[in-house]
């Protein structure tokens, strides 16, 4: 169970905590081995795998299939489910409802909300129910409006001062831990000063308490285009391209599968089945 008294002393410390995100068993048990900190299970599914233009489109169906699935894979791990939009945009009481689903149903062990007009509101309920809540600030995506994209939230001091406001009112309402996205390394650090909770970055600089990357950037297995705070540790886009196409091509010139990729009969039965048929 989530100790915010020890991820404070842990913060005080100087721990730095490391977070990717994992939509499947396979991946999530990759990372639980390699001693991530934090999974989470963003609704950034709908970019990386379903195909969706924004995040917006997820649904609790997709998110809670994507996150039973990451929990079946690792079962020691601290796992963080996204709320998505759905979940939040039909008020207080559906929000809990769907973030007990995610504790019942998926095994997860803490929600993420992003910021909106009722985040505090949704997040107040939903701890006074025993789930922890992680809150988001900055870039929240699930808000992001067609004409203005993905660009980075508190350059201008008025803009500055809402994204510390509302990361310091999640602490205040009680949650764990505050994920910063696309922020001003300088907003960072006046947050991550501020707050008793761990911060954690995406895409806002070196200040915060830990980092966050989505596993598919990261691995370069998502292409479509790479946000500036991304490092790619390895280019799997092009590593899996590579072996599909030695795969079609030994498959075209016969040299896949070779016969120790098949299995072969004794004699005699081989010889008996030829007779039966």
């Amino acid at each position: 169970m989530l100790n915010i008294k020890q991820l404070i002393h842990a913060k005080k410390r100087g721990k730095k905590w490391a977070m990717l995100t994992a939509y499947d068993a396979l991946t999530s048990s990759l990372l639980e081995k390699e001693g991530v900190d934090w999974i989470l299970v963003g609704d950034s599914v709908g970019m990386v795998l379903l195909g969706y233009p924004s995040t917006v489109g997820v649904t609790m169906a997709e998110m809670l299939h994507h996150a039973k699935a990451v929990r079946r894979g690792a079962t020691k791990a601290f796992v963080i489910a996204d709320m998505p939009f759905e979940a939040v945009s039909q008020g207080a009481k559906y929000a809990l409802a769907c973030a007990k689903r995610f504790v019942s149903e998926a095994g997860c062990d803490a929600v993420k909300i992003e910021w909106r007009s009722d985040a505090l509101e949704i997040a107040k309920i939903i701890i006074k129910n025993k789930i922890p809540v992680m809150g988001h600030v900055g870039l929240t995506p699930q808000s992001v409006k067609k004409n203005e994209g993905f660009r980075v939230r508190g350059k201008l001091a008025r803009d500055a001062a809402s994204v510390y406001k509302n990361a310091v009112s999640f602490e205040q309402v009680g949650a764990f831990c505050v994920l910063l996205e696309c922020v001003p390394e300088p907003v960072t650090r006046a947050v991550t000063q501020t707050l008793k909770i761990p911060t954690i970055g995406i895409g806002a600089g070196r200040a915060c308490d830990g980092q966050v990357l989505v596993f598919h950037d990261m691995t370069g297995l998502f292409t479509k285009f790479t946000p500036r705070f991304v490092k790619r540790y390895f280019n799997g886009a092009k590593e899996l391209r590579g072996a599909a196409q030695k795969f079609v091509k030994e498959v075209r010139i016969g040299a896949f599968p070779e016969k120790k990729h098949s299995f072969m009969m004794d004699p005699l039965e081989e010889k008996g089945f030829l007779k039966k048929i």
